[in-house]
């Protein structure tokens, strides 16, 4: 089973990947699959945040007993 990347993994893997698309190091075939990289770690950070946010808001609402 593959262990799921943290936050701050996904987010250094699409700064390479923007930094590879500024400079044109990849090649149309590259790019294709850099960019379907990009969407899933662009949706495991969205996950990531969406998951502690909810967390906060029970969190904040217990609070308020």
């Amino acid at each position: 089973m593959k262990k799921e990347i943290t936050y701050e993994e996904a987010m250094s893997q699409l700064e390479t990947i923007v930094k590879q698309l500024e400079r044109n190091e990849l090649s149309i075939d590259e790019l294709s699959a850099k960019v379907k990289e990009a969407t899933a770690l662009v949706q495991r950070c969205k996950d990531i945040l969406h998951t502690t946010d909810e967390a906060i808001e029970k969190m904040l609402a217990s609070m308020d007993v």
